[in-house]
């Protein structure tokens, strides 16, 4: 198993909203960075661990828990022409973009925020502390997962 944690503006789509969502799920769709996209397209399998974290935001920091709940499929959004996420270099036979759908998991008692992380000498190597680091998916490891989820109990 292997542990993330992936960005969303929580005006855009929170972790309230994937909680009230059919099913609790929902695809994490219009990813257009490359190396975001190959976290989803190549790494993440059916159970991986997620921290949701909202960003651009009063407060960021982590929301809650979800888990990835399918492989990857392509984005229908690149073929969209209306939608934001369109790219007209993507074809059904050759897709640019891929997605996978995320599941809510469970809630923690707490926002844990990003102020708050970087006060943990034990979360100091984790990839979210590290400039420049805009990526809106990154692996965590499992002691940074486990210990970020013993804050939030």
């Amino acid at each position: 198993m292997k542990y993330w944690l992936m960005k969303s503006e929580p005006d855009v789509f929170s972790f309230t909203d994937l909680k009230s969502r059919p099913n609790k799920t929902e695809p994490w769709n219009g990813v257009r960075n490359y190396q975001a996209r190959n976290f989803m397209r190549d790494d993440m399998q059916v159970g991986d661990l997620i921290l949701f974290y909202h960003s651009s935001c009063e407060i960021p920091g982590i929301a809650g828990i979800a888990k990835v709940n399918s492989m990857p499929y392509p984005d229908d959004t690149q073929f969209n022409k209306k939608s934001e996420y369109f790219d007209p270099k993507a074809t059904i036979e050759n897709p640019r973009w891929f997605l996978i759908d995320v599941a809510f998991e469970k809630d923690l008692k707490r926002h844990i925020s990003l102020e708050e992380l970087k006060g943990f000498k034990e979360l100091s190597d984790m990839r979210l502390m590290q400039k420049g680091n805009r990526l809106s998916i990154l692996p965590v490891t499992k002691k940074e997962f486990e210990f970020i989820i013993k804050l939030g109990q």
